[in-house]
């Protein structure tokens, strides 16, 4: 099996931390480790030659900088934004080209996933059944909460077992449904998040792009003749913007029959972390009194509050309650966690 860890996402919900200089995914967010860094460590089980890493060029520096045991030749560098669907085409055609035969998982750079060994086991049993049942295979979660920024999986019975976990029918997939649908979906149990962990042979999600996606399929096959050739870096540049700006879930997983894919829930301790309350909600373990700290900070009659200091001077609060404080070496954020989704308000403000 090969993993592809996605980092080019240049979100900023995580201002000021998280900028389009240097996003999320290359900061240290939950330990002292990197994003990045944390997703390469949950595929340790694979050998270091099979974990690629999808990005844009100015990120480059701080993948070498940061995961230096990958291959440069694993570094898959996007010359244009066009979403995870065309992303994921060229990973599986770079992988498909070394091995026709191979399994691929897409992982994602700026996810918290606090389970490891649970992640490994879902992953492995999703390669069994991509290679048994050429089906797309998604591990996914309990939904918590009716978050309208996530898609949901409706599973139906469970099939069977394979190396020790139990996969179930793939009946609908919805990206991102409004609130309404999302309450309803929370209370049936039915329901999963989408976490975008799919594990697939590369040729069934390339097969997959030809039915679906077949302007995008066309210009992979293109760059896939000249892989190894003086002319690769000349036709990914020319042929890959050309390619549809358009989501995985979109352009593939919304088109699919139920036969087509196979789901594994997993309790992966997991989230998508994409402001400061979710990071502080993960962090706090649901205690709505505790304060979630990083770096030299003094908290005096402080309670649910979130509170990261990056820098090496300490950082004094006193009396606050559920708030976001963060503190950089070139800005400050000081607002309520419950506010903390509308920081982008701030970053196109400042723009």
């Amino acid at each position: 099996m090969y993993a592809v860890i996605l980092a080019g996402g240049a979100g900023t919900r995580l201002w000021p931390l998280s900028t389009e200089e240097k996003p999320k995914q290359f900061h240290s967010l939950v330990s002292d480790k990197t994003m990045l860094q944390e997703a390469f460590e949950r595929t340790a089980f694979l050998p270091a030659k099979n974990i690629l890493i999808a990005t844009n060029e100015k990120y480059v520096p701080y993948i070498r900088e940061q995961l230096p045991q990958v291959p440069e030749e694993n570094i898959i560098v996007e010359p244009a934004m066009r979403d995870t669907a065309t992303c994921i085409a060229l990973a599986a055609t770079i992988i498909n080209k070394r091995d026709p035969e191979s399994v691929m998982a897409i992982i994602y750079a700026d996810h918290l996933v606090q389970d490891k060994k649970e992640f490994a086991s879902k992953l492995k049993s999703a390669e069994a059944l991509a290679l048994r049942d050429h089906t797309l295979n998604i591990v996914e979660v309990k939904a918590r909460e009716p978050n309208t920024n996530f898609g949901y999986v409706r599973i139906g019975s469970r099939k069977g077992t394979i190396k020790g976990n139990d996969y179930f029918e793939f009946e609908e997939f919805t990206e991102k449904p409004d609130l309404k649908t999302a309450e309803k979906y929370v209370a049936d149990v039915s329901y999963l998040w989408n976490t975008g962990y799919f594990v697939w042979r590369t040729q069934d999600i390339l097969d997959r792009f030809a039915r679906h996606l077949p302007d995008t399929y066309r210009k992979m096959m293109l760059i896939k003749k000249s892989l190894g050739t003086p002319k690769e870096k000349s036709t990914i540049e020319k042929e890959y913007p050309l390619c549809e700006k358009i989501s995985i879930d979109y352009a593939i997983m919304e088109h699919l029959k139920p036969s087509e894919v196979q789901i594994l829930p997993a309790n992966l301790g997991w989230s998508d972390i994409g402001t400061w309350e979710t990071l502080y909600k993960e962090l706090s373990g649901g205690d709505s009194k505790k304060n979630v700290i990083k770096g030299p900070v003094k908290a005096i009659s402080c309670e649910g509050n979130l509170i990261y200091n990056y820098n090496s001077k300490k950082l004094n609060v006193l009396g606050l309650k559920g708030m976001a404080v963060i503190k950089t070496r070139d800005e400050s954020l000081i607002c309520p966690l419950k506010e903390s989704q509308n920081v982008k308000k701030i970053v196109s403000h400042k723009a």
